[in-house]
């Protein structure tokens, strides 16, 4: 239980015509213009192409249809602004190193918008299409946040980011909803299955291919690719997918999860569905600050088993995947209990640490990160949260997926990720939770071994994305896992040391 809450801790700082013959996305004096099933929509011209912001593709979760799966979005007559990202799905306001993740906008329920990032150049073919999934723990986030366009315009696809229902309102299970329709708990992913949907009936209208579709996602988003991965509800949807420091995140049986919502109806006065859809979403989102943990579950429909049994298994599609994460994923989460919250951990207070959150192992642990082997307690106990909660996890993962497919592993390995932050820590941040995300944006300013990492990693993604498999010309060669590619500035190379590096032998064994 611990160590749950301390992942739930980290996750939450961080979501036509033929091109032959004729151009879906036409121009009107500079003004591109994409024609939909929907109707027809007016992007934004910029530096990196078009943007085409806060297209709905699904009618709005409202009112009755509170706690309900996505439905088609109304159609609509002349042409569509897209020129503002739609409504971030509602949450609570997050203080995060890198500001507010919901983005622009106000939080609202009326919140099932995409963007679509086109690059500017006239394809000759239908490009590949790159479907963004934000993190932020279930909880926060929105597509938004995070800017497309030169990683469209660079890598020349299609980039698509998204919103989906978050915490209460898009992952609560409750007994009186599951009679309705026969599961509850998992909207949040069933809004992402619509959306991509909506990408495989409209995509072609802004020069994508729709049956060359990548899932791509960090943190709850990489949990997400892999649970839309597993799931009967998503066959077919994608093509090849990437988890970015998740995946393989435990999740709770149906049963778990209704007693959980009972509780969480019962503390908002409610006794049935009927009072819960009457609550203001404001209430709702009062309600849910510190209550639970709002996650995907094993629901019996959408979700049938867990992620890891059904890798073993080989219970999934056989498609190509990449999973890897960053070097520190736990130094964000240190960084924010301890010298972001006013405090430093010391030697002295650095056992008590690693038993509250590892109450029965303890001994162990400690025996095997002593505060010798690092540079200051706090980051021997980040290595503890990196290798327990995301290194080996990936890594065992990883073996999993390659006995039935394709599958690349990495870790990305800047130790000066995020100084351009300039937070007040007592310890290097290094390459904490989250810090890949813009090198592979491609919103990278730094030094020349840095830009040149990012466009190396974004040439990979975009690679991935047409091919099945990261490497091109030029590229130091990236081998099948279980090689993993390490990601650093100047120093891209494999490894095969990654499960020793992050004493994988221990976690396997422990309980926590």
């Amino acid at each position: 239980m611990a160590r749950r809450r301390t992942l739930a801790t980290l996750a939450a700082l961080l979501t036509g015509l033929s091109l032959a013959t004729a151009p879906a996305t036409v121009q009107a004096d500079t003004t591109p213009i994409a024609y939909t099933r929907d109707g027809a929509v007016r992007g934004l011209p910029g530096e990196n192409g078009s943007a085409f912001l806060g297209i709905p593709y699904a009618a709005p979760p409202t009112g009755e249809r509170r706690w309900k799966a996505p439905i088609p979005s109304a159609p609509w007559k002349g042409v569509r602004d897209g020129t503002k990202p739609g409504n971030p799905c509602m949450q609570t306001g997050s203080k995060t190193p890198w500001g507010d993740l919901a983005g622009p906008g106000t939080p609202s329920e009326d919140c099932l918008y995409l963007n679509v990032h086109v690059p500017s150049k006239r394809p000759t073919k239908p490009r590949p299409v790159m479907v963004w999934i934000h993190g932020g723990g279930y909880t926060i986030g929105s597509g938004t946040f995070y800017d497309g366009g030169a990683l469209a315009e660079r890598g020349d696809v299609v980039v698509v980011s998204l919103n989906y229902r978050l915490g209460a309102l898009g992952f609560m299970a409750h007994p009186g909803l599951t009679a309705e329709s026969r599961t509850s708990g998992n909207y949040g992913l069933l809004d992402q299955q619509a959306a991509l949907r909506w990408v495989r009936h409209n995509i072609a209208a802004f020069g994508g291919n729709p049956g060359n579709v990548t899932v791509f996602g960090e943190s709850a988003g990489g949990g997400s690719v892999c649970q839309n991965l597993i799931s009967p509800t998503a066959r077919g949807l994608f093509h090849r997918a990437i988890a970015q420091s998740g995946c393989a995140f435990p999740t709770a049986t149906r049963q778990t999860a209704e007693t959980a919502g009972e509780r969480f109806a019962t503390a908002l006065g409610c006794t049935d569905t009927a009072c819960l859809r009457a609550k203001p979403a404001g209430e709702i989102l009062a309600g849910t600050t510190g209550r639970t943990a709002w996650a995907p579950i094993q629901d019996g429909v959408v979700i049938r088993d867990q992620v890891m049994n059904a890798f073993r298994t080989g219970d999934f599609p056989r498609i190509p995947i990449i999973q890897g994460t960053t070097r520190d994923e736990g130094r964000l989460t240190v960084a924010t209990m301890y010298d972001l919250a006013g405090r430093r951990l010391t030697a002295e207070e650095y056992p008590a640490a690693v038993r509250r959150a590892f109450p029965s192992d303890a001994d162990r642990i400690l025996a095997r990160y002593p505060l010798s082997a690092h540079g200051s307690p706090a980051e021997a106990l980040a290595a503890i949260y990196t290798d327990a909660q995301f290194s080996c996890l990936s890594y065992a993962s990883t073996t999993l997926l390659a006995q039935h497919t394709r599958a690349y592993g990495y870790e990305f390995n800047d130790p000066h990720a995020m100084d351009y932050l300039g937070l007040p820590l007592s310890f290097p941040l290094g390459a904490p939770h989250g810090s890949e995300i813009r090198y592979i944006f491609g919103n990278v300013t730094g030094t020349p071994e840095q830009n040149d990492l990012s466009a190396r990693m974004l040439s990979y993604w975009a690679t991935f994305a047409r091919t099945g498999d990261p490497n091109s010309s030029g590229a130091p060669a990236w081998q099948r896992f279980p090689q993993v590619q390490d990601l650093a500035p100047g120093a891209i190379r494999p490894t095969t040391t990654f499960p020793q590096d992050h004493q994988c032998d221990l976690w396997s064994q422990t309980t926590g």
